[in-house]
């Protein structure tokens, strides 16, 4: 590391930079999923927006990256477009500096400049503290985990205030996922997604009201459905919760208002959010 100060830049979506992402964070999380492709997907062919968020650069060494993905939401009966905290590595010779939180401010600057009205949010035990001391998020609440013992057809008329506005172009690239194997079905009055997961004969579930997709093949698989998530519409007396010792980390929902289009807090008993919402699939 070079004693001068870190230049702190908006993230992009120029080749290179998805290069030197891609490589920062395979290195952090000792994986090679962030690979050209998936970031491109994720970071750049988005319909409801690139990416905002910020860099921290030392001469040619991305010291740290953090972004936000554009997302839209109807919260109240209203379209508002928002953000998906995402993506976060620091390089290890940097880390103990705080610039996660310089980064987050500065991408959530430029997020409510762009119109963004608010910043949502999944994290764990470990991150879940410094959204909340540092960054002064809103915990919502922790999500559902479990087996769904039998597949809804249609939703209850409980209020909602918050759920994912998945438009036909949103959710046609959130399915165009490089790294997920998806399958559609239509139930009733719902349309259902299933994820591959790591588990043999477990998928995860989501199942949404207003969703305009072409079934694809005969309907559910033959396989159990995992729901991670929140959904006041669903019945959920005969969910098989995953036991907390088994669990990596608990999920926990995170929020903050970024302008006047979105609300000051949200209402756990009244979100709707599924695994198309945030990214674990």
């Amino acid at each position: 590391m070079t004693g001068q100060a870190l230049a702190i830049r908006p993230a992009g979506t120029a080749p290179a930079q998805l290069e030197g992402y891609g490589h920062l964070l395979n290195a952090a999380f000792g994986t090679d999923k962030f690979n050209t492709a998936a970031l491109a997907w994720r970071y750049r062919d988005n319909p409801a927006g690139s990416v905002v968020g910020a860099d921290a650069w030392d001469g040619e060494t991305l010291a740290a990256h953090y972004v936000t993905c554009p997302l839209e939401a109807r919260i109240d009966g209203a379209v508002v477009k928002g953000l998906l905290s995402l993506n976060t590595a620091t390089h290890p010779d940097y880390q103990g500096k705080g610039l996660f939180t310089t980064l987050a401010e500065r991408a959530y600057e430029l997020g409510a400049a762009a119109g963004y009205g608010f910043v949502i949010g999944v994290a764990n035990a470990n991150s879940t503290p410094g959204f909340l001391r540092k960054l002064a998020f809103q915990d919502v609440g922790r999500l559902h985990a479990g087996v769904l013992a039998a597949l809804p057809r249609r939703f209850s008329d409980a209020p909602v205030q918050y759920q994912g506005a998945w438009r036909e172009n949103l959710l046609a690239w959130r399915l165009a996922n490089p790294d997920g194997r998806y399958t559609v079905a239509r139930r009733g009055d719902l349309t259902g997604v299933w994820a591959r997961t790591h588990l043999p004969l477990v998928q995860c579930g989501a199942f949404l009201a207003d969703a305009e997709a072409a079934t694809r093949g005969g309907g559910a698989p033959l396989a159990a459905t995992l729901f991670l998530g929140l959904e006041p519409r669903m019945n959920l007396s005969a969910f098989l919760p995953i036991p907390e010792r088994l669990r990596p980390s608990p999920l926990n929902l995170i929020w903050r208002r970024l302008g006047t289009t979105a609300p000051s807090a949200l209402r756990r008993e009244a979100v709707a959010l599924n695994f198309l919402d945030f990214d674990p699939y």
